[in-house]
């Protein structure tokens, strides 16, 4: 049974960070592209980041683009270290893989495999 589980979300004041950790099991996910993505209540679900599965490429919304960074910890495994955050990024927060992707991609459909998510609250 593939399983996502992300772990590290929490209650933060603006200005803060968060660091956000996925482990995925149930398959080989070496050749996966591995994303973020966040729902905000009342919103659709948007992109976040995304890293290649070599580690070496990847892809970040523009609202999170220097503050966020995205990292493959292992084949298994990513992370999304979040600093400056901002109360616009509260969220539900989501792991996906991509399975042998070719690119980095921010389009969701893409996405077979998720986790089911983990809150990051900022406040003002």
């Amino acid at each position: 049974q593939v399983q996502l589980v992300e772990s590290g979300g929490g209650s933060v004041q603006a200005g803060g960070s968060l660091r956000l950790s996925c482990v995925a099991s149930g398959r080989t996910f070496s050749s996966d592209t591995m994303g973020w993505f966040r729902q905000a209540p009342g919103k659709e679900r948007e992109f976040v980041a995304a890293v290649f599965w070599t580690g070496g490429s990847t892809r970040y919304a523009d609202s999170v683009k220097g503050r966020f960074t995205i990292s493959r910890d292992s084949s298994n495994a990513v992370s999304l270290q979040m600093n400056s955050l901002k109360p616009e990024d509260t969220a539900v927060y989501y792991c996906a893989a991509d399975p042998d992707s070719t690119t980095v991609s921010s389009r969701s459909e893409w996405y077979d495999y998720w986790g089911q998510g983990t809150q990051v609250t900022v406040s003002s």
